[in-house]
């Protein structure tokens, strides 16, 4: 099993990062039938394969996950995308 953890920095008001993450959840739930639910600050997602959460912070985003062991091969070019997207949506 492999594991991501990647922290990002913002410095969003917290509502407008937590849309953000939401905006992020949506379409994780879209493209890859993934399964998310708030528990306070932090969006639990999981669907087979991969089991994690996005923390948000005041300022910064943690996102964690554990690979099962397909995806496990892939966790560079996912953990590339990951960052990719905490760029694009909280800034570089």
């Amino acid at each position: 099993m492999s594991e991501i953890d990647i922290r990002h920095p913002h410095s969003l008001p917290r509502p407008e990062a937590r849309a953000a993450i939401d905006d992020i959840a949506a379409k994780l739930a879209e493209k890859f039938d993934v399964a998310c639910a708030w528990n306070g600050d932090v969006l639990d997602f999981k669907r087979s394969g991969v089991d994690g959460a996005i923390a948000l912070g005041d300022s910064d985003v943690r996102v964690t996950a554990k690979l099962g062991f397909l995806l496990s091969a892939m966790r560079g070019p996912i953990e590339s995308e990951i960052r990719r997207v905490l760029a694009e949506r909280f800034g570089a």
